[in-house]
């Protein structure tokens, strides 16, 4: 049995959604061929039945010869043996596959997340992600599964027709070209529910990725009071998805009645042509009853054809998807020829604003426009958009690293930073080197963990909604810092929690990355106080570096910033001349 999840997943061919199922196809064919195997047993058991019990009435009851009858019934119960292990068999080769499958997509969407890093939510919405794995996994893993049910559905459908072939030509060929014909009439059906199914597969991504926004700004959507106008606008993307699900449901309405239907159909008309074979004595009493049993079973591989063609649609559908996120590149890549790693205690260097983090400090960076300081922050862990030559570790750029070096060696923690769900230590300390009670104590975290009633086995909810903004704050500052890197970037690390609590903070994050670099966006003078170096940017450009107390005394405008004094900078500066 394979487990799950998968070692590594493997390399998708994403260059269309065709290619992308035949390539999971074949990273599972194994267990696919066996269950098409069991499956095609399973089918041909059902098939042989209707003749085992003609010959049965044949050679049996219409001869009244005992022995026959109870050399058929044996005959018989071993069919029927045969089809309950295969049946067996082939169900649970038929989850495996729709596990494998399944499992497979959510890796290949994660580790291309992680691929991503921060281009991820610039290039794609997170409904769209969240769609992924909510619906469009089922759809590709239930195709894997209904492949053993066709398999054998096709076999069994020949094996019917070379038996009816045997005793009727007429009634064979009937079969063999009605079949194609019953596909033929469904077939047009089957473009337009692909296209319905597409757009509303669409709308459910924008809706997903509206509900989402909506929880993670319900708080600040209630303090402006934009409840309504959000709730007005999600009422109106949910009604023309469910609109969208109404014309899908109405094809597949259509698909699934034709499916009762023209199948009904063929089977009285091969009933009737058997019926009036057995009045004229072309064939026999037990033959007819076969026929009889042929027109039931013939049901279940026409069924299960269309479903397979439903499904396979609704496959494609996702699988597009799918290939749409796999398709996407990051906005920063390995260099072809990466540079030799700078040594261990480098210092960092930005060109474009002048700031130069001396190896092992604690320098904080405050800025006039607070925008201006997360740019650099995400400049100096190369998440930004766009990245250039600009940021220098020692003398070599960090565009000329490769990615897994740079987030090795440099740890950027933003605002936006938030805990995902599981268990408390675990989702604290992601490296597992055991430093989650140190960390704690730095983050001033300690409170948090006596009030939980299991302390580092608590679960933590999604996105850590059971949680203050305070406590989260605290928490993610907690998970960095349990890392260690080489170079610490906290971007407002305590911009949600009171004075004392900032104060403590402050005093034990020195502490705590002594002989470390950490670089600090903030300008609350508690934190400033802490520092080694502050560093001013205004306009983009380092303007002054100092002490916190220095730059208070000589500088104006930062005084005004870190402050919150309200007098415009331009006559502050005025009056001091």
């Amino acid at each position: 049995m394979r487990h799950l999840p998968l070692d590594h997943p493997g390399t998708a061919d994403h260059r269309s959604p065709g290619r992308f199922l035949w390539w999971m196809a074949k990273g599972q064919w194994r267990t696919l061929v066996m269950g098409m195997l069991f499956g095609i047993v399973w089918m041909s058991a059902q098939a042989v039945m209707p003749a085992v019990i003609g010959r049965a009435i044949d050679r049996g009851v219409a001869a009244k010869d005992t022995g026959e009858l109870v050399l058929w019934s044996a005959v018989l119960l071993v069919i029927g043996l045969v089809q309950a292990a295969s049946g067996i068999i082939r169900h649970r080769f038929a989850v495996t596959n729709w596990l494998t499958a399944a499992y497979r997509t959510v890796q290949l969407v994660g580790r291309q997340t992680v691929h991503l890093g921060g281009s991820l939510p610039r290039k794609v919405s997170t409904g769209e992600v969240v769609a992924i794995g909510t619906s469009d996994l089922s759809h590709i893993g239930q195709v894997m599964d209904v492949s053993a049910r066709f398999a054998g559905a096709i076999v069994s459908f020949l094996l019917v027709s070379v038996i009816l072939l045997s005793t009727s030509v007429t009634l064979g060929l009937v079969v063999l070209l009605g079949v194609p014909l019953l596909m033929l009439v469904v077939g047009p059906l089957l473009s337009p529910l692909q296209e319905r199914s597409a757009r509303q597969r669409s709308l459910m991504g924008e809706l997903s990725n509206t509900a989402s926004d909506i929880v993670g700004g319900l708080r600040v959507l209630r303090g402006i009071g934009g409840e309504q106008v959000v709730h007005d606008r999600y009422r109106r993307e949910s009604q023309a998805t469910r609109r969208a699900g109404v014309e899908v449901a109405k094809l597949q309405s259509v698909l699934e009645a034709l499916q009762v239907f023209l199948p009904g159909v063929f089977v009285v008309v091969v009933v009737w042509l058997g019926a009036r074979y057995a009045v004229e004595g072309r064939i026999s009493p037990g033959e007819l009853v076969a026929f009889y049993g042929y027109s039931a079973f013939l049901m279940i591989p026409l069924r299960t054809a269309t479903e397979y063609a439903n499904k396979f649609i609704r496959a494609r559908v996702a699988a597009r998807r799918v290939c749409r996120v796999l398709a996407l590149t990051p906005d920063v890549t390995d260099p072809e020829h990466p540079a030799p790693s700078p040594p261990v205690g480098s210092s960092l260097y930005d060109v474009r604003t002048g700031l130069r983090v001396r190896a092992g400090s604690l320098t904080a960076v405050v800025s006039e426009q607070p925008d201006e300081s997360s740019a650099l922050a995400d400049r100096l862990g190369m998440t930004a958009a766009e990245v250039d030559d600009d940021v220098r570790l020692g003398d070599v750029p960090l565009s000329s690293l490769r990615r897994e070096e740079v987030r090795r060696r440099i740890l950027v923690s933003d605002t936006g930073a938030t805990l995902f769900s599981g268990r408390l230590a675990e989702r604290i300390d992601v490296t597992g080197a055991g430093r989650v009670r140190e960390a704690l104590d730095t983050a001033s975290a300690d409170d948090i963990l006596e009030a939980l009633p299991q302390g580092l086995d608590t679960p933590v909810a999604e996105r850590g909604r059971t949680f203050s903004g305070g406590q989260r704050q605290r928490l993610v500052l907690a998970r960095a810092l349990a890392v260690d890197p080489e170079i610490l970037v906290l971007v407002e690390p305590t911009s949600a929690v009171d004075a004392h609590t900032e104060a403590r903070i402050a005093s034990r994050l020195r502490r705590h990355r002594a002989g470390r670099t950490t670089v600090v966006t903030t300008s609350s003078p508690l934190m400033l106080d802490a520092v080694d170096e502050v560093a001013f940017l205004r306009g983009g450009r380092v303007v002054a570096t100092g002490r916190h107390v220095d730059l208070l005394e000589t500088d104006p405008v930062y005084r005004a910033v870190v402050t919150r004094e309200t007098e415009p900078a331009t006559e502050r500066v005025e009056a001091v001349r």
